[in-house]
């Protein structure tokens, strides 16, 4: 029989979740405005000219904030360009305004919105909405995965081999490590892809689409809804040390169950730890 306590958690859970589809709607409406008009977005760099920030990005991310403070003020709240605000509640809502700024900025569609929701015990929520391909991924702890509405799972008929693997990398990481991540991938004969959004290739891992997901360095706002969603999904991730230093990042893998402890001996990601 489920305690008082029990219950009163899954409906806090259940709001926010409401909540949150409300609130990718209007942020992803927001980022598909300046998506058409993004030739007069103002670009800034951030650690280097390849690490950009838009007008659309602090936008899209005020948006979701200001709904999150109108909702649940007692919240705490970790985002790419705001960073963190604490909280009374145990909640931590954790977003990145659109992950992939870069295929934004030229006009590809490989962009999403990522909002996600932690308590103590991980990832409960996440939704990853990617405006211009109309999909919409969502999950909520014990609830399963959805795409469009429809569940989702894992893949169980591919490996490493017959199956596509999801790689990134960024300057986080010297270049010869990267190489050689890289140059161990192939050596064992994995089909990898590149696509501009972690966040966005995370929620394939969900859906089936890809075996698997590595990056050896990530920020949480990068992959907490997609933790959620491969979790979700009957999937395995590595654990995110997000508690220890929310803004610090991470070495992340998320994958179908067959082949996770592949990936984490082929890329060695202890070495990024």
């Amino acid at each position: 029989m489920l305690t008082d306590a029990v219950l009163d958690q899954a409906a806090e859970l259940e709001k926010r979740f409401n909540a949150a589809q409300k609130m990718a709607d209007e942020a992803s409406v927001l980022a598909l405005e300046h998506f058409a008009n993004r030739g007069d977005l103002n670009i800034d760099t951030k650690r280097h000219p390849q690490d950009v920030v838009s007008e659309a990005d602090k936008a899209v991310e005020q948006k979701i904030r200001g709904l999150i403070a109108e909702h649940f003020p007692e919240d705490a709240l970790l985002g790419e360009e705001f960073g963190f605000v604490e909280g009374t509640t145990g909640y931590t809502w954790v977003i990145d305004p659109i992950d992939g700024t870069a295929p934004f900025l030229n006009g590809l569609p490989g962009w999403c919105v990522c909002i996600a929701l932690m308590d103590k015990d991980g990832a409960a929520i996440g939704i990853i909405d990617v405006p211009v391909l109309k999909e919409r991924f969502a999950a909520m702890r014990g609830k399963g995965t959805t795409l469009n509405g429809s569940p989702v799972r894992v893949t169980d008929r591919f490996n490493l081999q017959t199956g596509m693997l999801g790689v990134g990398a960024n300057d986080r990481v010297a270049p010869a490590q990267v190489g050689k991540m890289f140059e161990d991938l192939m050596s064992a004969g994995v089909s990898y892809t590149r696509y501009g959004s972690g966040a966005l290739m995370l929620a394939w891992v969900a859906a089936g689409r890809l075996v698997g997901y590595v990056e050896p360095r990530m920020s949480a706002w990068d992959c907490m809804a997609a933790y959620c969603l491969i979790t979700e999904a009957g999937g395995k991730i590595l654990p995110f040390p997000v508690a220890e230093n929310p803004s610090a990042p991470y070495p992340v893998l998320g994958a179908a169950p067959q082949v996770f402890d592949e990936v984490l001996d082929l890329t060695n990601l202890t070495q990024f730890a």
